[in-house]
């Protein structure tokens, strides 16, 4: 009893100090931080030491399984079935948008150095960033966005990731039985209070546990998936004439709605691009990256056909095509069997979509707001707070119910990840060919925070004259702005239906691939013919040095020393 009381001594002395001295909250400086005196950071946004870095290949693929195999994963393809096109039009759409997101996050192989000692350099693309330098993203987009514009990126992805974690949350189709003003209904509530009290206890795991959740949802979900999609096949007395059934649109407006369903696809998990930096510096070694690859559009593909059976198969049984799984389930309510099943179902759905707001949302979210003052916040705190905002006071019931136009601005306002991954991409492998200097993304005053330049125009020759340092690369701030400003249009019509050119309706039509592909070949080309000379190094400078593999295998700890010695003589250079 003595030990019990000490505790409720302790937690009472604690929570007095939080309520009353602002300082408290202040969190231990880590004696591992790389950051420079006067610069604070913590554990979770410092390289992730050999410790924690435990995550395999299995744990990778458990981890796409979370993030693809989900409602919106069953409903994606089932929706552009329901709008005209065909299964086999939907599914090949599901296949392609896998295929652009595998290969920003999965792995290629080409030549990066004539001096290097192999023809060949094994790499992964986005995750290589977060499995080879064990950071986060909020960190690696410093070296291409700069010290202070990489709060924009930050910002935008957190506040998406917020907006999505609310919503996310709250199933909407209920019987209103208290007063329109509530904006939700007395189920709805009640469903609502008790999925975010099962959720909140996960936000207290660290990241890198969380693979135990996603192995779990892999042992349990498959079932349900298949199940449905088998039992609803044979209710349907239904064979092959699910994929063989014509598309209802034809010409070009089918090849323009095929487009659409893609990029919607793509655009959708366009975050993951960005995200799984935060998740890949778990990783053993970057070669646990390799199967993204083919993980990404074989999940994507599956989800895909599962969903266009049930729409094909509840239009014949019922006369509508139910998109959602869920509608699916609904169905079961008429009989105690039935209803023993709808609720086995829901609960595994459930934990599905638990698992995908971890992932997804929850994790990004508190990883960007940590990393904007991480004096106070690391991600459990980070995660807390986003739950009581992203959760409860932006209400996404009222948002679901009557804000629309808010709605959909939030969906086109993904529009602006694409261009931070191109652009991430391309400064890691094609500027800088896979060489930063880790302490220095962690240092205000280091190299990244990029030199501001006057450009001169004449008609013989461009005149570039550098002047102060303000932590802005304008290259990507330059490349971000043209890149989605033909776009603005397209976004005004998403959200109010505002007239436009076609042209404009088609250029909106696949944003995603326009984004990333033209803000990847244009900072591409602005840093060919304006480098950013001070940021160029020989050799990747890593944050920790793992003596028995270092940067990659073979490296050796003399070497390290060598190259970091060598980076800061360069840097004064620089400066000077």
């Amino acid at each position: 009893m003595d030990a019990v009381r000490d505790r409720a001594r302790a937690l009472g002395t604690k929570v007095h100090a939080r309520l009353t001295k602002p300082s408290s909250w202040i969190l231990p400086r880590e004696e591992s931080s790389i950051a420079p005196p006067g610069v604070w950071s913590n554990k979770d946004y410092d390289p992730v030491e050999a410790e924690r870095r435990t995550w395999t290949s299995t744990t990778i693929a458990t981890y796409w399984f979370s993030d693809l195999v989900s409602i919106v994963g069953w409903s994606q393809a089932a929706a552009m079935y329901r709008v005209g096109l065909s299964a086999t039009d939907a599914t090949l759409a599901c296949m392609v948008a896998g295929i652009c997101i595998g290969v920003p996050t999965g792995r290629a192989t080409f030549p990066v150095s004539p001096s290097s000692s192999t023809t060949l350099r094994r790499l992964v693309l986005s995750g290589s960033i977060g499995a080879s330098l064990h950071i986060p993203f909020p960190v690696a987009i410093r070296a291409s966005y700069g010290m202070y514009l990489y709060y924009f990126c930050v910002v935008s992805r957190g506040i998406l990731a917020l907006f999505w974690f609310g919503i996310h949350s709250v199933y909407a189709d209920l019987p209103n039985h208290l007063p329109p003003s509530a904006a939700i209904t007395t189920k709805g509530m009640v469903s609502y209070v008790v999925y975010q009290a099962l959720q909140f206890p996960f936000l207290f795991v660290p990241p890198h546990k969380l693979k135990y959740l996603f192995r779990a949802k892999v042992v349990l979900l498959p079932p349900v998936v298949m199940g449905m999609a088998i039992w609803i096949a044979v209710k349907a007395d239904g064979g092959n004439e699910f994929f063989y059934q014509p598309p209802r649109l034809q010409g070009s407006e089918r090849a323009w709605q095929w487009l659409s369903g893609m990029t919607s696809v793509t655009g959708g998990c366009s975050t993951l691009c960005l995200n799984i930096s935060d998740w890949a510096r778990f990783s053993k070694r970057p070669k646990t990256q390799w199967w993204q690859v083919f993980l990404i559009p074989a999940f994507l593909t599956a989800m895909g056909v599962c969903g266009i059976v049930g729409a094909s198969a509840s239009q014949k049984l019922w006369g509508e095509a139910l998109w959602n799984p869920l509608n699916i389930v609904d169905r079961w309510t008429d009989t105690p069997g039935g209803r023993a099943a709808a609720f086995f179902c829901s609960v595994m759905w459930m934990l599905a979509q638990i698992s995908i707001n971890l992932s997804t949302n929850s994790i990004a979210y508190a990883t960007d707001l940590g990393s904007l003052v991480p004096k106070f916040l690391n991600i459990r705190r980070a995660s807390i707070v986003g739950f009581l905002i992203g959760g409860w006071a932006l209400c996404p019931w009222i948002i679901l119910k009557s804000a629309e136009t808010f709605l959909n601005f939030m969906s086109a306002y993904a529009v602006f990840m694409a261009p931070m991954t191109g652009i991430l991409l391309c400064d890691y492998y094609l500027v800088h060919r896979r060489r930063y200097d880790v302490p220095a993304l962690y240092n205000p005053k280091g190299i990244y925070h990029y030199k501001a330049s006057a450009i001169v125009m004449t008609k013989r020759r461009v005149l570039e004259t550098n002047s102060l340092q303000y932590g802005i690369n304008w290259r990507a701030l330059l490349v971000t702005i043209v890149t989605v400003a033909p776009l603005l249009p397209g976004i005004a019509q998403a959200t109010n239906n505002t007239p436009i050119s076609l042209g404009a309706q088609h250029l909106y039509t696949f944003n995603w691939l326009y984004c990333f592909f033209v803000s990847l070949v244009s900072y591409f080309v602005l840093s060919k013919v304006w480098p950013a000379k001070e940021t160029m190094i020989p050799e990747t400078v890593p944050g920790i040095v793992d003596e028995s593999v270092g940067v990659e295998e073979g490296v050796q700890e003399e070497k390290l020393n060598k190259v970091l010695n060598k980076s800061v003589n360069e840097t004064v250079e620089a400066r000077v």
